[in-house]
């Protein structure tokens, strides 16, 4: 009995997206090389780039599965994603300007979202919806690259997360080609994994950021659109609180929000007293129960279940923030 589709693209792309990265390892140590500054978290020159593989394994071995013939929906994800990867890529060899770079990003959700068939609120005017989604679309994009500055942080929030939309799928809740798309995306982090397990060999860089945000964007997106509106919410929590706040609390105190810096809560975890297989191992263990309680909401749909998920999680995300911004007690010795 053939395996699904899905399952088919985790298990090619894992070992695709790795034996890319063996290929491509000596041209990203000369070229994409990413040296240590004042805001870094690792401490020797480390080759960026990693998301070239990432990417590249997920869209080759999404395209040799997909159905024909390929929508308008799956050919513009394609090239969204293809143009994101681009605009990493030079961006991770010589850094954009905030605006341009901006305005690219916006015009790859904006053209990705005009192709997608379904809305999430059709009760409300098109353009309005359009526009708040592209809002949320372009912030997605921007917090999942502000946080890939930890070994593993990407890690241990796309795994549970794409794990989740995957079994998802299985389930009836999502069509066969999103849970396609999900389950060729897990593939490839899976294989990055061992390249930037702490301390990491390998980054992500802007190549692979950038992308895997629109990618998650997308699916999230007909998560809700598929009455799945609360797990889409609850399945990239954490990042989402981190990110928002950090913005938040940036644009309070006047600071550049769009210069590099090192003041989100994971990165505050590891000068407050956390190592990085702590800090990353926490995430990764909240977001699995994140995707428990998105799974709740879709296996229970009713308003009731959704808000106690939703304050359940808004608890767990609370208590992990608020430890991760206080510094840990030094022990006294004798």
């Amino acid at each position: 009995m053939p395996l699904p589709a899905p399952v088919t693209a985790l298990l090619v792309a894992a070992p695709g997206a790795a034996a890319l990265i063996l290929a491509l390892r000596p041209l990203l140590r000369r070229y994409a090389l990413a040296r240590p500054n004042a805001r870094s978290s690792h401490r020797v020159p480390t080759p960026q780039g990693g998301g070239v593989a990432v990417i590249g394994a997920a869209l080759l071995v999404g395209a040799a599965l997909w159905p024909l013939p390929v929508g308008r929906e799956a050919a513009c994800l394609a090239a969204a994603t293809l143009g994101l990867a681009l605009v990493g890529a030079v961006d991770d060899l010589r850094p954009l300007p905030a605006l341009p770079r901006l305005a690219l990003q916006a015009l790859a959700v904006g053209a990705l979202l005009a192709a997608t068939p379904v809305r999430l609120w059709p009760g409300i005017p098109a353009g309005l919806e359009w526009g708040l989604s592209l809002l949320a679309g372009l912030w997605f994009v921007n917090l999942v690259n502000f946080m890939d500055g930890l070994d593993w942080m990407t890690v241990a929030e796309a795994v549970p997360l794409l794990a989740a939309l995957l079994a998802f799928g299985a389930c009836g809740v999502l069509p066969p080609e999103v849970t396609l798309v999900a389950g060729a995306l897990l593939g490839g982090v899976l294989g990055f994994a061992p390249f930037n397990r702490p301390v990491a060999r390998l980054f992500l860089g802007d190549v692979g950021s950038l992308p895997l945000g629109l990618v998650m964007a997308w699916l999230l997106y007909r998560l809700a659109a598929e009455g799945g509106l609360a797990a889409a919410i609850l399945l990239p929590l954490y990042f989402l609180a981190d990110a928002t706040l950090t913005l938040l609390r940036r644009l309070r105190r006047g600071e550049p929000v769009w210069q590099a810096h090192r003041t989100h809560f994971y990165q505050r975890a590891t000068t407050n007293g956390y190592g990085v297989p702590e800090v990353v191992g926490t995430v990764f263990g909240l977001n699995l129960a994140l995707a428990g309680l998105a799974g709740a909401t879709l296996a229970w749909p009713s308003w009731p279940a959704a808000l106690s998920a939703l304050a359940v999680a808004g608890g767990l995300v609370a208590l992990v923030l608020r430890a991760f911004a206080t510094p840990r007690a030094i022990p006294v010795t004798p």
